[in-house]
């Protein structure tokens, strides 16, 4: 299987596909909510899209990581992660304060994950 890449632009793509390992680029929220609730929402509404489209899921997820701009956000984050992800589940995952590329951002997700018919 040759490698795929998926929403090219001219410095990076978001996500790419290879030997049916599936990986995102880094995820930041779209939407201008001030809040890291609304933001983590809409970082992992995201990632099911851009996995779906890369013949994906959330139950296949090999690794996460996840750049908060505070690390005093984790709770609320959390509350938000722990809804999404599917029982039994859970991807190993690394949470880390970063400085994130805009000031509005508060949270960014990189996912790395297998094709569903690698599973």
């Amino acid at each position: 299987m040759g490698l795929q890449r998926l929403h090219v632009a001219a410095r990076y793509s978001e996500a790419a596909i290879f030997n049916g390992v599936v990986y995102l680029a880094g995820m930041v929220p779209e939407c201008k909510a001030a809040d890291i609730r609304s933001q983590t929402a809409d970082v992992l509404a995201q990632v099911d899209q851009r996995l779906a489209e890369a013949g994906s899921n959330k139950t296949c997820i090999l690794r996460t990581q996840i750049f908060l701009a505070d690390i005093k956000d984790i709770a609320a984050m959390n509350e938000v992660w722990d809804a999404w992800v599917s029982p039994g589940s859970a991807p190993p995952r690394a949470t880390v304060q970063a400085a994130l590329s805009d000031a509005h951002y508060r949270i960014e997700i990189v996912v790395t994950a297998a094709q569903a018919a690698s599973v």
